[in-house]
């Protein structure tokens, strides 16, 4: 007979788990302790679960394998809400243990108890109280399966303080192999016809597409076919973006040069669209035929009911259509190539625009610039999202860590700290604004803690700039949005951090180059000039687009 807390860890360990996050808590001591003779799993305690949660996400995200973290009942369990939803919508496998009042006979009233199971139904997979230790073995390894399979998401477990100090003689499962299916050969032929009969067809790469293989077997679909891609910004990197049949990112909703290409297609072939991001094309009775290729059947909406659909594991999919594809000597594809050409042109010198403060597109070549070919740059939420998304180049999956599914501000550094523990040998760099950096930034002192290298780059405007844009979009006056900011050079050294602060276009560059190859963290505050966000992104791109 065992205890029911190192048997748990005892099925954390054969999952593979490497690392827990969290803040632990009273009703989580017995875990905790037999989490201290654990020789395979790591404690990193951070400075609110929220950040803990943020970090299991991304490591799911990056690892295919689910990240795990740790809270208390009540106030602990609720902190992780935000980032439950965060990986459930972004398709990040994640586990989340809170504890919990005993659950046989407590002497505490409704002291801090929440139905927390009941919470987290709507933002999990799947979530569970455990009611005996017996079932320990089976629950975690549920978890753990619904967690990773398609589509991949939050899962919850609630460890009940009595529960943890029962004794069992139950043992761990061992994981089971298991293999995607594979699409159907007859619904791969009808794609397959559909394409070889249009005249202009486009790849669209979304969410789901991101996954081990399927860019190396669409790199191989592209380079037999010709055929042009885009992607959503979750599709980001899954092919390298220098490659010439390359059209942009459906970084805005509508009335950008990327769109004008889909719409001049006759056949969309829709890759891992996932109804989280927001659609990169509407679809409209009598339009082009839409080809549905994913691991999940579509979910239709008023903009998007496929023609065709073909089901099952991407990679395998994209490979069979390309054995059978025969390339159409009358496909026509100069004119999508054009507009993306177009959106390079009109790019390219608001690129080497110098000002200072300084101009976001500016800032996003800079960077590109300075980070190699493997680095990781981590996005929290604001305005420059959609600058990054539409200009910066993505050379491989997952070195844009966008989130375009929840969209929460607070996740840029903890999903930089991730990236930095799971790829010591890479640049890692977390892009924040202002906003978004003070949701999370006692964070700081847990990356000092385990001596993390990143670098921290603080777009700084003293608002929130996302919705300062929509409000001078809509017409609205500018109020209600602006705050003041610590001193953040002195915020970052008080933390064992280095600071910096941009005071020209060339010193931002000088500062990238130190920040990225000296080892440490650090922060750097930048100031940045969102006056012309409204003009570009709203009227000047939608003008020049429609007009070609």
């Amino acid at each position: 007979m065992k205890k029911a807390s190192d048997l748990f860890i005892e099925c954390l360990e054969e999952e593979g788990v490497e690392y827990i996050f969290g803040v632990p808590g009273e009703e989580n001591l017995d875990f905790l302790d037999s989490l201290s003779r654990s020789t395979k799993i790591q404690l990193i305690l951070t400075r609110h679960e929220q950040g803990a949660g943020f970090m299991a996400a991304t490591y799911g995200r990056h690892t295919g394998k689910t990240g795990v973290c740790l809270a208390t009942l009540g106030p602990g369990a609720t902190n992780f809400v935000t980032a439950a939803a965060y990986a459930q919508l972004g398709g990040m496998p994640m586990m989340m243990i809170t504890g919990q009042k005993p659950i046989k006979k407590s002497k505490q009233g409704r002291f801090q108890i929440l139905d927390v199971v009941a919470m987290m139904g709507p933002i999990t997979k799947y979530t569970h109280q455990m009611a005996s230790s017996d079932n320990i073995p089976s629950r975690v390894r549920e978890a753990f399966r619904l967690a990773e399979e398609e589509k991949p998401g939050a899962v919850h477990i609630e460890l009940p303080e009595d529960i943890a100090d029962e004794h069992t003689d139950s043992l761990p499962l061992k994981r089971s192999h298991s293999r995607r299916p594979t699409a159907d050969v007859k619904s791969i032929r009808e794609a397959v016809k559909a394409l070889e009969n249009a005249t202009s067809p486009v790849l669209v790469i979304g969410a789901g597409a991101n996954r081990t293989m399927t860019g190396r077997m669409l790199l191989q679909f592209i380079e037999k076919t010709g055929i042009p891609f885009l992607t959503t910004q979750l599709g980001k990197g899954v092919i390298d973006e220098r490659h010439p049949k390359f059209l942009g990112c459906a970084a805005l909703s509508s009335g950008d040069f990327v769109h004008r290409a889909v719409e001049a297609s006759d056949c969309i072939v829709n890759l891992g669209h996932d109804v989280i991001e927001k659609p990169p094309f509407f679809m409209q009775r009598g339009g082009p035929t839409v080809i549905h290729v994913s691991s999940k059947t579509a979910e239709v909406d008023p903009v998007y009911f496929p023609d065709i659909e073909v089901i099952g594991d991407i990679a395998n999919a994209v490979w069979q259509m390309k054995e059978d594809i025969v390339p159409n000597g009358s496909w026509k594809f100069d004119h999508l190539l054009a507009y993306r050409q177009a959106e390079v042109e009109h790019t390219t010198p608001l690129a080497e625009d110098a000002r200072f403060p300084i101009f976001p597109p500016y800032a996003v070549q800079q960077i590109r610039e300075a980070m190699p070919d493997d680095g990781i740059i981590c996005l929290d939420n604001g305005v420059y999202k959609i600058w990054f998304a539409r200009g910066y180049t993505a050379y491989r999956p997952n070195t844009v860590l966008l989130d375009n599914a929840l969209a929460t501000m607070g996740a840029g550094l903890p999903s930089a700290m991730m990236s930095a523990m799971v790829y010591p040998g890479r640049k890692v760099m977390a892009i924040c604004g202002d906003g978004g950096f003070m949701m999370n930034s006692q964070e700081m002192e847990t990356a000092v803690r385990l001596e993390l290298n990143i670098t921290v780059l603080i777009l700084n405007d003293n608002s929130y700039g996302m919705i300062r844009w929509k409000q001078a979009n809509m017409g609205f006056k500018d109020w209600g949005l602006t705050y003041g900011n610590p001193d953040f050079v002195k915020y970052a050294e008080a933390y064992g951090a280095h600071g910096h602060r941009v005071e020209s276009a060339a010193h931002l560059k000088e500062l990238l180059a130190h920040t990225l190859s000296t080892p440490g963290v650090h922060l750097i505050d930048c100031p940045v000039d969102y006056s012309e966000n409204d003009q570009i992104l709203n009227n000047d791109i939608k003008r020049l687009s429609k007009d070609l």
